[in-house]
């Protein structure tokens, strides 16, 4: 999903919510509310104890995408602490406070928005607790504020020299600055340093992370769902009566909304086995069951009639220029659904409080999750406590427009008592086979081209099934029918386009679907630089040189992604020559603020094997925090595209998904490409997302180069299509 924000409204909006934020929980007068000798929390983001230790809570969870360290990262830099001995804590759920300003007030993460939303936020907070240590300690030794320095948790002036704990107590008393003068760049110590390592490798590592998979709970037990085998499905009857012969099955009750059945145990192991032996009759009258190969039939029947909206123009717009073409080239394509697939399934642990329940998740939305289970509960929003722990991974898949694994946990909790707690589990083949999925989409693209190569008009129609309409973000995603992160990608594509026209056909199928890396532009990106390629091809030009022709227009967009473009070339040797038995592809995009090119360099062929050998890239997220992390993301973004593109579909059989597990849902294998390159543009420009950028310019590069010395790949996966990987 892209959020459209310029860098003015965003320093804007960010220094009038650190301002507000920082008032909550001061006494009268602006003043922090001291703890007695205990820690003092200096704004909601930075808490100091008295022996001096700084903690960055963070309100945005981390699920692999380096959060905690960046976050910390900030804090660290303005107190100029070292970033290994900043504590880490997970925010509680609070929107009043922990708001992702970009999502309005809704805390959550996701859109690759955290460290965008949070860089000034964070900073400014530091900053503040900066400044009232340093008056505090100046106040104290009689001396000008502005002689006294911080310094890896010490406070100095002359031969003046304490612990900054010394002076917790007495700057939680004064006023919070409205103001705090921020680092200049060209002093920063922590932001941008190449050696800064990530701050939840440690834990990680030593197994004291904890993820919601390891909450265990006194008087525990385990609720699994037995949902419908296909989309839309309803249950009918339930018969339980083998479910009682396996040891530490509990019970089996039908969910209110007809969905399903939640399954309890004592343990795991038998909450699934128990769910097996259960005699389920559905009604599949209202569901979609149809094959893959029909749902493809109709999406490509959609695209090639008139679109349901126009997202961008008329059709007059794009024909006007095909009437005048010499040549018109044309194109369908077919992407298939796609499961999220984290390493780490869903789950999540409800556990009675004295007021109300406290929700164990590695939680990516926790006003989602707090408003799910606040419905279903029909208790006060505030009686919803949230813990956060680590998730392993999630891809989009821990936040859905529904709340979906949420609300199916607040069902179990209430339909059992209410009285212990109860952790719902899904296991990998309950999300491959019934979860939330990338939409399947399919495109048809006409363009005109003069007899110079030059493009006269571009038609370009979509057909999926949207992902807001209909919900809660209805009213902002969604503009006269057409679901902006269906078009995402096309509509404001960079280049300059002449005649082009958009339009978009929804699928209705009950099939669900959800963001999935990179949203919209996994698609759409996928489309847009391979058509880009066949159209320099019949012009007979060079790719890079036909796009750069079309981001002549010298706006900042532009030349930010004419900058990636010309670095990834440069660096991959796109201008020298290929080795015998090699081809290159390269595409650009830029999502979520970030500007990505990337080049992929092969060898083989499709009928022996292909095998990729280097991936060079080249991004602009403006100020790179963390170029470790930075790096490690556009590796994992950059695999991620590639494995899917290659591999991964999720197919139908008469409405039943054929795939359960990693052996025939395939992803990336570490194996699959031999070298990935990663180079950095240096810039002063706000920070933008690095999650999911990489992602979308990955398959095309890689379609591109295979399309150099063979087929031209236009139905996902390759491997669907004939194309042999080694």
């Amino acid at each position: 999903m892209t959020l459209k924000l310029s860098r003015r409204t965003f320093l804007k909006s960010g220094s009038a919510a650190t301002l507000a934020v920082l008032t909550v929980g001061f006494k009268s007068g602006q003043t922090l509310a001291a703890m007695g000798d205990g820690p003092v929390e200096f704004t909601p983001f930075v808490r100091i104890d008295a022996d001096g230790t700084i903690t960055a809570i963070i309100k945005h969870f981390e699920c692999g995408q380096g959060t905690t360290t960046g976050l910390a990262t900030l804090i660290a830099e303005e107190l100029n602490h070292p970033l290994d001995r900043v504590e880490v804590e997970f925010a509680p759920a609070d929107a009043g406070r922990y708001a992702n300003l970009m999502f309005g007030p809704v805390q959550g993460t996701g859109g690759s928005t955290a460290m965008a939303n949070s860089y000034m936020q964070y900073r400014t907070a530091g900053a503040a607790a900066r400044e009232m240590l340093t008056s505090a300690a100046a106040e104290a030794w009689g001396v000008d504020p502005e002689s006294v320095t911080l310094m890896q948790g010490d406070l100095i002036s002359g031969s003046n020299r304490a612990s900054i704990g010394q002076f917790v107590a007495a700057a939680s008393e004064r006023p919070v600055p409205a103001a705090p003068r921020l680092k200049d760049p060209s002093d920063f110590a922590v932001i941008g340093n190449p050696g800064t390592r990530r701050r939840d490798s440690l834990p990680k590592i030593d197994g004291s992370a904890q993820y919601a998979m390891d909450v265990h709970l006194d008087n525990q037990i385990v609720a699994v769902i037995k949902r419908s085998p296909r989309f839309g499905g309803t249950l009918v009857s339930l018969d339980d009566s083998a479910a009682s012969d396996v040891a530490g099955f509990i019970g089996a009750t039908p969910l209110p909304t007809g969905a399903g059945a939640v399954v309890y145990a004592r343990n795991t192991w038998a909450a699934f086995q128990s769910r097996d032996a259960l005699n389920a009759e559905w009604d599949f009258s209202a569901a979609d069951n149809r094959s893959t190969d029909q749902i493809r039939a109709d999406l490509l029947a959609m695209v090639n009639t008139d679109s349901e909206f126009n997202a961008k123009g008329t059709p007059g717009d794009a024909e006007s220029g095909l009437d005048r073409a010499d040549r018109i080239i044309e194109q369908e394509f077919y992407l298939p659904f796609l499961a999220h697939a984290p390493m780490e399934p869903l789950t999540c642990t409800v556990a009675p409080t004295a007021t109300g329940v406290i929700l164990h998740d590695g939680c990516q939305s926790p006003t989602g999750a707090q408003s799910a289970l606040a419905a279903v509960l029909q208790i006060p929003l505030e009686n919803v406590e949230v813990k956060t722990l680590y998730a392993g991974g999630t891809f989009g898949r821990r936040s859905s427009p529904t709340a979906d694994y949420h609300v199916e946990a607040a069902f179990a909790f209430a339909l059992n008592g209410g009285q212990q707690p109860v952790k719902l589990v899904w296991s990998r083949e309950d999300d491959v086979m019934g979860g939330y999925y990338r939409p399947a989409v399919a495109h048809r693209v006409r363009v005109g081209l003069d007899r110079d190569g030059r493009i006269l008009g571009w038609d370009h129609r979509i057909a999926g099934k949207p992902i807001f309409k209909g919900s809660a973000f209805d009213s902002f995603l969604v503009h006269n029918g057409v679901d902006s992160t269906s078009v995402e990608g096309v509509r404001d594509t960079l280049y300059d386009i002449p005649g082009q026209y958009v339009g978009l056909t929804d699928d209705p199928t009950p099939i669900t679907v959800n963001w999935w890396r990179s949203v919209g532009h996994s698609h759409t990106a996928y489309v847009m630089e391979s058509m880009m390629d066949i159209v320099a091809s019949a012009a007979g030009e060079d790719p890079l040189a036909y796009r750069l022709s079309y981001l002549a227009g010298g706006t900042a967009d532009q030349n930010r992604l004419t900058g990636v473009l010309r670095l990834a070339a440069e660096k991959a040797g796109w201008n020298t020559s290929v080795p015998t038995g090699r081809s290159r592809g390269l595409a650009a995009h830029k999502s979520f603020g970030t500007y990505v090119a990337e080049v992929v360099e092969i060898s083989g062929d499709a009928d022996s094997g292909i095998t990729i050998e280097k991936v060079t890239s080249a991004v602009d997220c403006g100020t790179p925090v963390n170029p470790d992390v930075i790096v490690a993301q556009m590796q994992s973004s950059i695999g991620y595209g590639l494995g899917h593109v290659m591999r991964s579909e999720i197919t139908f059989t008469d409405g039943e998904v054929d795939q359960s597990n990693f052996h025939d849902y395939e992803t990336l294998r570490i194996s699959d490409i031999r070298a990935i390159e990663t180079h950095i543009v240096p810039s002063t420009e706000a920070p933008t997302g690095i999650g999911e950028p990489g992602t979308p310019p990955a398959g095309p590069a890689l379609a591109n180069a295979i399309a150099v010395n063979g087929p031209r790949v236009t139905d996902l996966p390759m491997t669907a299509s004939g194309i042999f990987f080694v």
